[in-house]
């Protein structure tokens, strides 16, 4: 069974339908990405399961329970961590006051929440910074600041909109790393995100939102083989360009670029590396480039832009 079950979720503000019949699964110890373009319905989904919207139809269940405002639902979304893209700090507060404030208003109280403060001091590398006012704290600082008010609770699922959003490429590896540490103690992580490297790196499975429904599901390799293929490209650079003469089936050339699809690289670039050779060209580099989640993503939603 799954910990947390969205079935058909739909929802309309006035007009326009932000969810339309938007289903998904996360597993026991899944890192689950949520992606889609802007106006999929990834953030009202998200703010179904946080309690802050309710929906029109369809249904949440976490844990097995209706999160329907029912004692049973409410006691279900006390296990759940939240952590918002925009910053949900007080900024004329310290480090440490911050999380005291937090870990209270999440049920918190005596030597458990001075146990928990002390963790998450740590855990977000904010010690020698506790007493320090959070207003003047780097955008890396309260992104883990924002981090350890979110899960001080120890929630068993846990939310992240754009987890990473505005931060230097250290701050970011260090809160995957956090993050990937959670997942270890057992949360359950649910990953919204326009970065898709990053989500490509760490997701264990990946639902892609489109139009208020949920349009592809799986994991990385899952999502290629139904999309865009496992086939590799392969682009040579050669010393110039190379003449009519050189003419393969399946293969473009653009100045002195030579590139073509393989699904065989360690037969089939071979045969291509032969070909250039006998042809009395040199080459300067190769590349091989597997497919990607972006290919996949800019396959299912298409290339246009969206505000």
């Amino acid at each position: 069974m799954p910990i947390l079950d969205i079935q058909r979720a739909n929802k309309a503000f006035g007009g326009t339908r932000a969810l339309d019949g938007a289903s998904l699964e996360l597993r026991q110890g899944e890192w689950l990405g949520l992606l889609g373009p802007n106006g999929a319905g990834k953030t009202t989904l998200v703010r179904a399961i946080a309690g802050r919207v309710r929906l029109d139809g369809g249904q949440v269940r976490l844990f097995g329970c209706a999160l329907d405002g029912s004692a049973a639902g409410s006691a279900a979304r006390r296990r759940l961590g939240i952590v918002p893209q925009d910053f949900a700090i007080y900024p004329r507060l310290t480090a440490a006051e911050n999380l005291w404030t937090f870990g209270r208003l999440l049920g918190l109280r005596g030597s458990q929440l001075a146990e928990r403060v002390r963790w998450a001091l740590s855990w977000i590398g904010l010690e020698d910074r506790a007493n320090d006012v959070s207003i003047g704290f780097s955008g890396g600082m309260k992104r883990r600041l924002n981090l350890g008010c979110g899960v001080l609770h120890r929630p068993e699922v846990i939310l992240l909109d754009e987890p990473t959003a505005g931060v230097d490429p250290q701050s970011r590896q260090r809160i995957w790393e956090m993050l990937d540490e959670l997942r270890r103690d057992g949360a359950s992580l649910v990953l919204t995100t326009h970065q898709l490297d990053e989500a490509q790196s760490v997701c264990d499975r990946i639902v892609i939102l489109d139009h208020g429904r949920d349009i592809a599901a799986g994991t990385l390799s899952e999502l290629i083989r139904e999309t865009v293929g496992s086939d590799r490209r392969v682009t040579l650079v050669l010393d110039r360009t190379p003449d009519a003469a050189l003419t393969l089936a399946g293969v473009q050339i653009d100045g002195k670029a030579l590139s073509c699809r393989v699904a065989d690289v360690a037969t089939e670039l071979q045969s291509l590396l032969k070909r250039v050779h006998d042809s009395g060209l040199g080459i300067e580099d190769v590349r091989i480039e597997a497919p990607s989640l972006q290919a996949v993503f800019l396959h299912l939603t298409g290339r246009e832009l969206r505000e």
